[in-house]
């Protein structure tokens, strides 16, 4: 008897425990998010801290639909096979109600993948490539930041006014660097029949050859460059640039320069001149701007770069999508995003029902040397959902649901 009274008590103890567990784990939600922080720590650093300050003002006003928001974060190296191996981890052992986060483009699209096949919601933060929500798009995948497509269409108006014919281009030798050149060239050839491609130099990501690669543009003497090389790839890039002189005299069209993540390391060696997309957040005067930069220099004593707009608005965005469907359930959470409108440090965006892209824009302008560092100058806002094709065009680049 005093044995069975034991192991009845046991029982007891051990099922008001799990009671106490399960009453626990009901009471938080937890996102699973994926990334490359040991490969891009530029970009993922600032990223983490504007996640970690959404999850701390969601949480301190008492979260979403009672319930806290928990983060468990997991690195894929970079690699597209880590990233669905992190993913299943987290979903399987972990017990996350979503999934986010992804970086590049080739990572983005496995994880793409993987909420197809698991029929898992997910929302791809960074990656840019289109294939996210057009060519391999699903029910449960959304993306949050302006596409490879977006941000390219919102150049290629500027470069066209150059009325420069010969243009050389440079870009990372995957998915991302793929694309954003095959959308250059399709939409500079609409715009300006006449022009030549005159040089095309494809680089291993990471692993950049600047010396080379500025030689052979500069042998092809384009009147004019597109350059796609971000992150350590840039740096070179233009040092190898500068002292080769290939930038004397030719305009420059760049994406992603005028972020704070690649063009500070530069400091002096900044180019000038140069039209590209990017992030000038010491000069943005919105209320959602100003509210969010204040708060962010008081937690972290720091300026923001992109990736804390990105994490922030991430955040934020699932917040949002978790109140809206009332649930974390993946499949109410697909119908809760389409249309989802959500308030971010960039303003209002839009999940469009169509192909699951928001309308987060970007900032264009010129970048400049200033006091030693490189900044963005006569920039202004382009409001994303302009930048998008048409719901009759979407239905042609994606398929059936």
């Amino acid at each position: 008897m005093k044995k069975t009274s034991s192991i009845l008590a046991s029982a007891a103890v051990l099922w008001a425990t799990g009671i106490g567990i399960a009453a626990s784990a009901d009471n938080v939600i937890k996102i699973g998010e994926v990334n490359s922080y040991k490969a891009q720590p530029a970009f993922l650093e600032p990223y983490r801290k504007g996640m970690q300050l959404a999850l701390d003002e969601i949480n301190a006003a008492g979260g979403v639909n009672g319930k806290k928001l928990e983060l468990i974060s997991r690195d894929d190296n970079g690699n597209p096979g880590d990233s669905v191996r992190v993913a299943e981890e987290l979903v399987s052992r972990e017990h996350v109600d979503v999934l986010t986060g992804g970086f590049l483009s080739n990572t983005g699209l496995a994880l793409t993948d993987f909420a197809k096949q698991r029929k898992f919601f997910f929302l791809a933060g960074e990656p840019l490539t289109d294939k996210i929500v057009w060519q391999d798009g699903n029910r449960y995948t959304f993306r949050l930041r302006p596409s490879t497509y977006m941000q390219v269409a919102m150049l290629a108006p500027e470069a066209v006014a150059l009325k420069k014919k010969r243009w050389a281009l440079v870009y990372p030798n995957y998915e991302y660097g793929q694309s954003a050149v095959a959308t250059f060239k399709e939409l500079m050839k609409a715009a300006q029949p006449d022009v030549e491609f005159v040089a095309e130099q494809a680089t291993p990501l990471g692993k950049v050859d600047a010396g080379s690669v500025v030689q052979a543009l500069a042998d092809a003497k384009p009147d004019a460059i597109f350059n796609v090389l971000f992150a350590g790839d840039l740096l070179k890039f233009v040092r190898e640039g500068n002292t080769r002189g290939l930038f004397k005299g030719r305009e420059v069209v760049s994406l992603l320069t005028g972020e704070p993540e690649y063009i500070d390391p530069l400091k002096e060696e900044s180019p000038n001149n140069w039209i590209v997309t990017g992030y000038p957040w010491y000069g943005i005067q919105t209320p959602e701007h100003t509210a969010f930069l204040k708060a962010y220099q008081a937690k972290f004593k720091d300026y923001p770069r992109l990736g804390s707009v990105v994490g922030y608005s991430e955040i934020m965005s699932l917040a949002a999508g978790i109140k809206k469907a009332g649930s974390t359930d993946s499949e109410k959470l697909a119908d809760a995003f389409k249309g989802l409108q959500v308030n971010t440090p960039l303003g209002p965006i839009v999940y469009r029902s169509e192909d699951h892209q928001s309308t987060m824009g970007g900032y264009v302008g010129r970048t400049k040397v200033e006091n030693g560092k490189g900044v963005m100058v006569d920039y202004r806002y382009l409001d994303g959902a302009k930048y998008l094709p048409s719901a009759a065009q979407v239905a042609k680049l994606r398929p059936a649901q």
